[in-house]
């Protein structure tokens, strides 16, 4: 993105591109415009440059983390997004439905609810890819 871009936008780039795969990343800097620019160069500093890249968690128990968050949240297109990426996490369909577990009783039975219904979309789509 930028010029003179920081070791932390660096690393969160490269962070970036293992969670979520290049592809994805690809098509999000491709619609990056003027306007979101600085958006998108603070989550990638920020998210994934110091949080997603610190050592103290693996990247299974931090796509753990923020499925549960986003579920809790009703971050609809980001729950699915973060499914889609345990593919690169190594978090297991099992993580993601214990992590939707708690999300019921601590965020709320609806929350859960709509989330594993995203989940189980996610996955079909997954699998159809796999198939194909």
């Amino acid at each position: 993105m930028s010029d003179t871009a920081s070791e932390r936008f660096r690393q969160g780039m490269a962070t970036r591109r293992s969670v979520l795969g290049d592809a994805h990343v690809d098509r999000a800097q491709a619609a990056v415009t003027e306007f979101d620019k600085p958006f998108q160069e603070l989550i990638t500093e920020a998210a994934w440059g110091h949080v997603w890249s610190r050592p103290a968690l693996t990247k299974r128990e931090r796509s753990m983390i923020t499925i549960a968050l986003l579920a809790a949240l009703g971050q609809d297109d980001e729950v699915a997004m973060h499914v889609r990426a345990t593919a690169n996490t190594g978090a297991s369909r099992e993580d993601i439905r214990e992590a939707l577990l708690h999300v019921a009783i601590y965020a709320g039975v609806p929350a859960a609810n709509h989330a594993i219904k995203i989940a189980k979309q996610v996955f079909e789509q997954m699998d159809a890819g796999k198939a194909a």
